[in-house]
Formats: structure tokens, C-alpha cells, sequence
């Protein structure tokens, strides 16, 4: 089935009418198509998604399927301006309404009974009071008459609130702070890095995140440099000069001062302008190639609990930290483990010391998010601890050059400072009586097996949650999802968003494979798959995916397809691309690498993947290929086509994004005056492949194909990497790496090979 035609048909015949979430169990447009929705009732996909919007009954039918039945959370995605932001609830001190028993908070599925003054819960049939403060008489069809005037009643997403009994140590949290941790040893200054980063903040400082229209940001802001030992900086307001205090005890680890590290940008504009001028001619001539890591962190850790905020720690650091400290790590990175039982222990952290480290942190609300610019290994399964663990991020620049690479990693700075991120997070997801959360994936910690732990957690983060059967469902009452997410906002905050989701329950297969999301689907498998990695070999896992994905389909072959010969392949229809996007994961760097990827790249990808969500992981594993056309005219995209060879022609010009590059391939024989509009070149010869933007041109042809990669780049979470690729030129391999319908130079398949191996895997199970 041509990928491309499946996505094509789906935007033509949903992508004009607003999606509308009133009805149960009903299927969203895919990914790839554009559209709007409208409350009324249910979570919108852009926050909750279904591997199947069609449970089945019992959990005999669901082994028999093999269909993994999972949502992917974005509890603070960020919706399109057209849309509405959840509404925010205030019931005063009382807090939300909850049922007695199992806690669920009020929703539109709660039954109210006895004229109002009782409701009986959705999830779990206990009968709870009604606050008299909450009262309200019902109309004839039993529905409050306060049903559209309140936001818990008759919308799937909203937010309450929180009163202090939500609050650690039982009051109200201080507002969070930012501390900028910066590597100053030789690498870091000779790249011209330190000074890049303390340019762009004294500006970046004024865009800190705000609540609504409040005048200012309320976060404050600390900073550190590093390289065997800490600086730390007193920018106090009433200074003349910032103060310096160096801590060369990094064994025991602790804040020199308290009172002006942490302060508030608009009061001490001038001391923290006159420190990041400094900081770069303070270490010019620093010969110091050593670094510490893990006492960066603490160091960050105990200024938060100093300063009793939870908080994010930004650390732009550039080695492997060999000096003698705490979380010293050695050099271990061994491509000869690859394809062997041992290839595991390339993907665990080398100690257990960053995991305790993630838990402290966690308990405090305090988020790493970790800025690499490594010309070597680094070990990033082992410095990734703390980030995933906390919520936090992870951004990679191999071999960074100021030249090449400042713009990417300015706009990942800018970008990840400006976000919406909530602290000292704790997400629980309840459901209805016969289903209940079994699993959790994404980057977190938990303490226990309900509730899911971030420090912080930031609109771009998922959490995919399993569910299996513990009891019968009933295709009359379906099934119910309630997502609870308790957070403190930028503001200091405590509140609590909640995600509704009904779904429909069926006793016939067909109509589970009938509302089934392949999309979504393959986002679980590869998330199932990049833990996988952790405690098996890479072929086990391999194996086993093929294997359930033949099961799925052997299984839909079996019961409910109409009976056809036995040389046919018989896909679902909403599972037509089930095959081939199987086969981009299976081909994809964590379990199949290819010669170029290093043992960071595929750490670093695992962790990416794992809090991805389902559009990433959709152009992340089946890239887009987009022919340029010379028709200027046209405000959209061009179709995308294919993602084989045989597609490109070496007259044209073909762009492919997979959400981490952008590459730009240039057929041999395009003619002279594309590449004079396109580069400013005059041959195909002179067109420099270490261009990392491209050229300002006055033509329409310029102008179209760069508002196409800005129209790209606004869809990503992470700032592209732009690569210029010449057709015949040394790059090409890594490019054609991407075309992932054609044989992979690794040995991973093509589609069409892949769909006759799935075939034959899918008779012999029917046999």
C-alpha cells in the first residue's frame, strides 16, 4: 500500500471539518493531516491518543489480537491558536469535587442522582455527597442546568486549581528558578562556546516563561561555571560587580552563598550583564581539560533546596568527566559488543550513582536539561540518567562549530527556555472498572506502580501508559480514561489538569481492527522495543516485534477477513501501513546501526524516542520527501512522494525532514538556474555542502523553498539540522540511509521484500 496515498486520502477527506470529541470511542484524523478540534466532552488527540479507540470485551479477545492497548499522554501539549486553552476551575478552599472511593476528579461521565444531591462515580459506581456549595438542581433529561456554565461538566480537558492539601509539606510552593551551569574548560573556550552561550542569555533572560498577562516572569535565576572545580556567581542587585566564590571540594558538595545567587532578571539586570560579559575573558586562557559532572547537578540540587523552589538546571557541558569526583566515569564505548549478548551494556549507565542522583532531584522538583557538544564520547546512556529520569531534555551538537552550528543550537536554547514546563509533577491515570494501567514509558521515575514522578515536565513530553484487562468490559458503559496531572506552573501555582477519554468496548474482533491507530500503534512498538534493548539482545527484540506484528495480522487474517487465496496479503484497512512502518523501525539506528552511528548517537536516540509523541515518531521513522518543485505560486506543501530512490530524479532538487535533519539532495543534471536561485552558485561544482542555512536570495524560487523549511521547522519540537547533499557525493550514503523503503546498505530490508517475509511469518502461523 503506497504510504503517501493512505496519508493523502485521509487529509482530503478530514482535513476540512472540525474534528468534534462528543462522541465515544470515535477515531481522530491522522497525524499527518491538519485539522481543528472542538471540546465537547472528550480529550482532545492533540493531548490523548489510542493505539485503539475499540477495547475489546474481554482479555481472552485481546491476547487472541495481540493488539497492545495503550494511550500516548501530552499533558501540556500546545494547541494551535484557533484552539482554546483548558480552562482554569477554582472551586476556593474546598478544592474539586472527587469521588469518595477512588479519588476520580468531577468529569462529564459522573451520573448525577437523587435530583442532584448525590453522583455516582464513573469509574468505580461508588455514590458520593454532593458539597452543598456544589448543588444544583437537574432538568428533565437528569442533566445539571449548570452543565454548560462549568468546564468539569461538559469539556474533556480543564484545570483546577490546587488548594494547599496538594502542596509538599502542606503549603504553597515558591515560584520555580532557572540555573545556568556552563563548562568553561578548554574545549568549551577554545570553540568559542562560552562565549556564544553568555551573548545569547543576556538577552534570552527577558523571555523567561510567564503566566497570562502578567508583566514578568516570576522564575529567577542563577548561575555556575565549571571545569574541576564550581564558580559560583553573587549577582545580587545592591553589587556593584558580581562576586565570584569557587568550591574546589567537589566530594562534598555544597552552596556558598544564598543570598544573591538566585534573583529575580529585572532587579539585577546590570550585575548579571556585567558577569556574562566577564565570564569569557575570565577564562581565555584557562589550559584545563578536565571536567566534573555529577557535582554540577548537586550543586544545582542543593541551591533548590536552599532555596525551598523546585527549579531546571540548563548544563552545557563538552566531556567525558574523568576528573576525580563523585560519578567519575571511565571511557568504555567498545562497537565490538555490537551483535552480542553484551550489546546491552552499552545502552545502561556505567554506574548506579546517577539514578540515586535522579531520585534526589526528583524529590525536589529539580529538572536537568542537558546541552552536549561533544567531539568525542561522552558516554550519554550514563549522563542521560538524571535528564530522563527528572523530565528533562537532552540536545546533541557532534563536533560543534560556531560557524555551523550556533544557529541550531541558539534556537534549541531560545526554544527550551521559552517553553511552557510545569514542576514538581505527579501524574496518575485512573480508569473505569475492568481495565487498569499496567505500564508506563517516557522520561520520569516512579516511586510506586500508579504514580508516574517528573521534576518537570514540558509541552513537548509523553507518557504512553499500557493498560490490560482485569475484569469484563460491557459494550454498553465502554470504557473510561481519566488522566490527573498535579503540578506548580512558572508562576509558583498549584494546579491540576485533567484528560477525559471515553472509549467504545466491542465483542467482535472486526471491530477492534476497525478502529485501531496505526500511528499510534507503531509509537508504543518502538517504545516497547527502545526498553527492550535494555535487558535483551538486539535480534530477541528484533524478533519478537516481527513476530507480534504477524500475530496481529495473522489473527485479523483468521477472523475476520472474507476468504481469498492464501498467495494474498490481507491488511486492515486502518493497518495498511502497519507493515511498512514496522520495517522503519526495525532499520532504525537503535536496532540496526549503521556504520556512522556511534554508541552516544543510538543512547541518545533511544532516549529521544521514548518521550516522543505520535507525529514525531510518525516523520522520525518514515521520513518526508518532498520534491521542490519550481511552481512558486502555491502557499502549501508540495506532496510528499515516496521514500524510495527510484522516485528521485537527478534533474530535480528533493528535500527530506525526519524532525532531527533536514536534508537538502541535488540531482546531477538540475539545471543552471535552479542552483544559481537556489545557492547563488553558478554549477553544480561549487555548490559547498557545508552550508548550514540557505543563502538569502531575492527570487521567488529562493524565497519559496526557504518559507518551506521554516514551515517545516515550525512543526518540530528540535531545530533541524539543514545538510546539503550532492547526488553522486560522499554524503549520499547517509542520506539514502533515510530512503527507507529500499534495502538498507546495514542489511535491513526492503518494503517489498519485508511485506513478502511478514507473509510468509503470518501463513505459517495460520498453517
Amino acid at each position: 500500500m503506497k504510504t503517501i496515498q493512505v496519508i493523502e486520502d485521509d487529509r482530503n477527506n478530514r482535513g476540512s471539518e472540525p474534528f468534534v470529541t462528543g462522541v465515544r470511542g470515535q477515531v481522530p484524523p491522522l497525524v499527518t493531516t491538519n485539522f481543528l478540534v472542538k471540546d465537547q466532552g472528550n480529550a482532545s488527540p492533540r493531548y490523548i491518543r489510542c493505539t485503539s479507540y475499540n477495547i475489546p470485551c474481554t482479555s481472552d479477545m485481546a491476547k487472541q489480537s495481540q493488539v497492545p492497548l495503550a494511550a500516548v499522554i501530552k499533558p501540556l501539549a500546545t494547541l494551535p491558536p484557533e484552539e482554546t486553552l483548558p480552562y482554569l476551575v477554582d472551586h476556593g478552599e474546598s478544592g474539586p469535587v472527587r469521588c469518595n472511593r477512588c479519588k476520580a476528579y468531577m468529569c462529564p461521565f459522573m451520573q448525577f442522582i437523587e435530583g442532584g444531591r448525590r453522583f455516582q462515580c464513573c469509574f468505580c459506581s461508588c455514590v458520593t455527597e454532593v458539597p452543598p456549595h456544589y448543588f444544583q438542581h437537574l432538568d428533565h433529561t437528569g442533566k445539571r442546568v449548570d452543565f454548560y456554565d462549568r468546564p468539569e461538566l461538559s469539556l474533556g480537558s480543564y484545570e483546577f486549581l490546587a488548594t494547599v492539601d496538594y502542596c509538599k509539606n502542606n503549603k504553597f510552593p515558591s515560584p520555580p528558578a532557572f540555573i545556568f551551569m556552563i563548562d568553561v574548560s578548554y574545549n568549551a573556550v577554545k570553540s568559542g562556546l562560552v562565549r556564544l552561550i553568555c551573548e545569547e542569555l543576556k538577552s534570552l533572560l527577558d523571555y523567561l516563561p510567564r503566566e497570562g498577562n502578567m508583566e514578568e516572569s516570576a522564575i529567577r535565576v542563577g548561575f555556575v561555571t565549571y571545569n574541576k572545580v564550581l564558580h559560583f556567581y553573587n549577582v545580587k542587585s545592591s553589587l556593584a560587580q558580581p562576586q565570584m566564590m569557587v568550591v574546589s571540594d567537589v566530594a562534598d558538595m555544597f552552596v556558598p552563598l544564598l543570598d544573591g545567587f538566585l534573583v529575580n532578571v529585572n532587579e539585577s539586570r546590570t550585575v548579571i550583564a556585567s558577569l556574562l560579559d566577564q565570564i569569557p575573558e575570565m577564562f581565555a586562557d584557562t589550559r584545563e581539560t578536565e571536567t566534573v559532572f555529577a557535582p554540577v547537578i548537586q550543586a544545582g540540587l542543593e541551591a533548590l533546596k536552599a532555596a525551598e523552589c523546585a527549579g531546571k538546571l540548563f548544563i552545557f557541558h563538552t566531556s567525558l568527566p574523568i576528573a576525580e569526583a563523585p560519578g567519575k566515569l571511565k571511557n568504555r564505548d567498545d562497537r565490538k559488543l555490537i551483535n552480542t549478548d553484551k550489546e546491552k551494556t552499552l545502552f545502561q549507565p556505567q554506574t548506579s550513582f546517577y539514578n540515586n542522583l535522579a531520585k534526589d532531584c526528583v524529590a525536589q522538583g529539580c529538572c536537568v536539561d542537558l546541552f552536549l557538544f561533544p567531539n568525542q564520547y561522552l558516554d550519554v546512556a550514563t549522563l542521560g540518567v538524571v535528564p530522563y529520569q527528572t523530565g528533562g531534555s537532552i540536545f546533541k551538537y557532534a563536533y560543534f562549530q560556531v560557524g555551523t552550528d550556533q544557529y541550531r543550537f541558539l534556537n534549541d536554547l531560545r526554544r527550551d527556555v521559552q517553553k511552557d514546563v510545569g514542576f514538581d509533577a505527579v501524574m496518575r491515570v485512573r480508569t473505569s472498572t475492568g481495565i487498569r494501567a499496567t505500564d508506563f514509558f517516557g522520561a520520569f521515575y516512579m516511586s510506586n506502580t500508579t504514580d508516574v514522578e517528573m521534576a518537570g515536565l514540558d509541552c513537548d513530553k509523553t507518557i504512553t501508559v499500557e493498560f490490560k484487562h482485569d475484569d469484563k468490559l460491557s459494550e454498553d458503559s465502554g470504557a473510561l480514561l481519566q488522566c490527573a496531572l498535579l503540578y506548580t506552573s512558572c508562576a509558583g501555582q498549584r494546579r491540576l489538569r485533567i484528560h477525559n477519554l471515553s472509549l467504545n468496548c466491542c465483542t467482535q474482533l472486526a471491530d477492534l481492527y476497525r478502529n485501531c491507530e496505526t500511528d499510534t500503534l507503531i509509537n508504543y512498538l518502538a517504545k516497547y522495543a527502545y526498553r527492550g534493548v535494555l535487558s535483551s539482545p538486539v535480534k530477541t527484540v528484533r524478533d519478537a516485534l516481527i513476530n507480534q506484528c504477524a500475530q496481529i495480522l495473522a489473527c485479523y487474517r483468521k477472523n475476520c477477513a472474507s476468504p481469498s487465496s492464501a498467495g494474498q496479503l490481507i491488511l486492515p484497512e486502518c493497518m495498511k501501513l502497519l507493515p511498512v512502518y514496522l520495517n522503519c523501525v526495525l532499520k532504525s539506528d537503535v536496532l540496526q546501526p549503521g556504520p556512522e552511528v556511534t554508541t552516544d548517537d543510538r543512547a541518545y536516540i533511544r532516549q529521544l524516542v521514548t518521550s516522543m509523541d505520535v507525529a514525531e515518531t510518525n516523520v522520525f521513522f518514515y521520513p518526508r520527501l518532498l520534491p521542490l518543485v519550481t511552481d512558486v505560486d502555491s502557499d502549501s506543501l508540495p506532496a510528499a512522494i515516496r521514500n524510495s530512490e527510484e522516485r528521485l530524479s537527478k534533474g530535480d532538487i528533493y528535500l527530506l525532514e525526519n524532525g532531527l535533519n533536514i536534508f537538502v539532495w541535488v540531482g546531477v543534471s538540475v539545471q543552471q538556474s535552479l542552483i544559481q536561485n537556489l545557492f547563488g552558485v553558478s554549477s553544480f561544482s561549487q555548490i559547498s555542502n557545508a552550508l548550514s542555512t540557505l543563502p538569502v536570495l531575492e527570487n521567488p524560487f529562493s524565497k519559496k523553498v526557504r518559507s518551506i523549511v521554516d514551515m517545516l521547522q515550525g512543526q518540530r519540537s528540535r531545530y533541524m539540522k539543514l545538510i546539503v547533499v550532492k547526488q553522486e557525493d560522499k554524503l549520499e550514503m547517509l542520506f539514502k540511509h533515510f530512503l527507507v523503503e529500499d534495502k538498507s546498505l546495514t542489511g535491513g530490508a526492503s518494503y517489498v521484500d519485508f511485506l513478502c517475509h511478514m507473509h510468509k511469518e503470518i501463513r505459517q502461523l495460520l498453517s
